[in-house]
C-alpha cells in the first residue's frame, strides 16, 4: 500500500475510535434560567444534556456554605414540569425511535468506514457482510426477542427510567437496586415468603411447628439476599425490573381483556414506554393513543429500512469507486449536519405539537436551536456541548480521507 492510501485508513481507524466516544458523550445541552431559580441554588439553570441514546440531568449537587444539597436536582424532571404548563409533551417523548435504534445505526456507520478504508472490493464486501449480519442479529434480537431490552447499552435503560420518574434520585449508581429491593421486601413482609399460605397450613394443622415458619422465613431472607447481590452487582438488571414494575402495573388498570404479559421486547417497550411518556401529564388517551400507533408503525418501518440500507451497501462496495461507495464516507461524514437537523426538527415538534390540557395557552412556536430565547420569564439556552466537537473533528478526519482516497482513485492507484 503507499503512503497515502496507509494515511487514509489511520485517519479513517481515528474516526472509528471517534465515533465510540461521541455515542457516550453530551452531544448539547439545553438549560432555562427564571428569577424563580436564583444562581446560588441553580449555578446552569435547569439545565438537561442530549446524549444519542437519551436525555440525561446536567444539574450538579450544589455545595456551598448557604445552600446544602444532599443529591442534585434532577433537572430532567424539573424541565418537564416546567414544559408541561403549556402543554409541551416530555422530552422523552422526542427522538424515540433515534435513540432506541442508535446503537445499531452508529455501529453501522463504523462498518461502512471500515469498508470503505478496506481498498481490495472482495475482503471490503466480506468485512461489511460479516459486519451487517452481526449488527442486523443483535438489532433483531432487541427489536423482536423477549428480554430484547437487555441487549441494549445501559444508558439506554437508564434514561427510560429516568423519564418515567421511577427511580428515586441520588448519586449512588446502586439506587435503582435499592428500590427494587425495597419493594421486593414490602411485598412479602420484608421476607420472600408466602405469609398467608403459612398461615393456611397453621389452621389446617398442616403445619408441625412455629421451626417450619421460621425455616420458611429463613429461606425467604436468603432469596431476597440473592435477589439484592445480584441487583446491586448489575444497574441495568435492576433499572430493567423497575421498568418491568411499572408496565405490570398500568397493564393491571386495564380490563382483562386489554391486558398484555411483559416480553421485554424492544417493539413492545418503544410503544409502551411511548405511550406513557405522553400521557404523564396529560390523560387524554383518544389523542395520544394514535401517536403511540404511529410510531410504532414508524419504528417498524425504520427497522426494515435499515436492514435493507445493509443489503445495499454490500451490495454497491463490491466497486472501488461507485456512488455507493462514497457513500461510506459521506453519510458518516455527515453526522453533525444530521444531528442538527433531527435536534432542530424535534425542537419544531415540541413547540407545535402541544397538549391542548396545557395551564396556559400559547401559541405554536420553535424553541431556540442555537444560542439563547425567551419564553414568558424563561430565559433559554441551548448549544453544543464537547460530544458535537467530537463530531466536528470526527467529520473533519473524514472529509480528509475522502480527498485523499478520491485522489488515489483518479491516479489510479485503486481500481476494481
Amino acid at each position: 500500500m503507499s503512503k497515502r492510501v496507509i494515511l487514509t485508513n489511520l485517519l479513517i481507524l481515528a474516526s472509528v475510535i471517534l465515533l465510540v466516544a461521541i455515542y457516550y458523550a453530551p452531544i448539547w445541552w439545553v438549560s432555562l434560567t427564571a428569577p424563580n431559580y436564583p444562581k446560588e441554588s441553580f449555578p446552569d439553570g435547569v439545565r438537561i444534556h442530549f446524549h444519542m441514546n437519551g436525555v440525561f440531568n446536567g444539574c450538579k449537587k450544589v455545595k456551598k456554605r448557604e445552600v446544602e444539597e444532599e443529591e442534585a436536582l434532577d433537572c430532567v424532571h424539573e424541565m418537564d414540569t416546567i414544559n408541561h404548563y403549556v402543554g409541551m409533551y416530555p422530552i422523552a417523548s422526542g427522538g424515540v425511535i433515534e435513540k432506541a435504534f442508535s446503537p445499531f445505526l452508529m455501529s453501522m456507520l463504523g462498518v461502512m468506514l471500515l469498508g470503505f478504508a478496506c481498498t481490495r472490493p472482495k475482503i471490503r464486501t466480506l468485512i461489511m457482510a460479516l459486519g451487517f449480519f452481526a449488527i442486523a442479529v443483535w438489532m433483531s434480537l432487541y427489536w423482536f426477542s423477549k428480554g430484547g431490552l437487555h441487549y441494549q447499552p445501559a444508558g439506554y435503560i437508564e434514561a427510560l427510567v429516568k423519564s418515567l420518574g421511577q427511580d428515586k434520585g441520588g448519586e449512588s449508581e446502586n439506587k435503582a437496586a435499592q428500590a427494587v429491593i425495597q419493594r421486593i421486601k414490602k411485598s412479602v413482609g420484608n421476607e420472600k415468603v408466602d405469609i398467608e399460605e403459612i398461615k393456611k397450613k397453621v389452621r389446617d394443622k398442616q403445619a408441625k411447628s412455629l421451626l417450619e415458619i421460621a425455616s420458611s422465613l429463613a429461606q425467604g431472607e436468603k432469596e431476597v439476599e440473592k435477589e439484592e447481590e445480584k441487583l446491586k452487582k448489575d444497574p441495568k438488571l435492576a433499572n430493567i425490573q423497575l421498568l418491568k414494575e411499572a408496565f405490570e402495573a398500568d397493564q393491571a388498570k386495564k380490563p382483562a381483556g386489554e391486558r398484555e404479559e411483559w416480553t421485554g421486547s424492544g417493539r413492545q417497550i418503544l410503544h409502551w414506554h411511548y405511550e406513557k411518556s405522553l400521557g404523564r401529564y396529560f390523560n387524554n388517551p383518544a389523542e395520544i393513543k394514535p401517536m403511540a400507533h404511529k410510531m410504532t408503525v414508524a419504528a417498524n418501518i425504520v427497522f426494515w429500512g435499515i436492514l435493507a440500507a445493509m443489503v445495499l451497501l454490500v451490495w454497491g462496495g463490491r466497486r472501488t469507486g461507485g456512488p455507493i461507495y462514497w457513500l461510506m464516507i459521506l453519510v458518516p461524514m455527515a453526522l453533525p449536519v444530521i444531528f442538527v437537523i433531527e435536534y432542530s426538527a424535534w425542537l419544531w415538534w415540541y413547540g407545535h405539537t402541544l397538549n391542548s390540557m396545557g395551564a396556559f395557552t400559547v401559541k405554536p412556536f420553535m424553541p431556540t436551536v442555537f444560542g439563547n430565547g425567551k419564553v414568558a420569564q424563561f430565559t433559554t439556552h441551548s448549544y453544543p456541548y464537547w460530544g458535537f466537537f467530537l463530531m466536528l473533528i470526527y467529520s473533519a478526519l473524514l472529509a480528509l480521507s475522502a480527498l485523499l482516497r478520491r485522489k488515489d482513485i483518479r491516479e489510479g492507484e485503486l481500481s476494481g
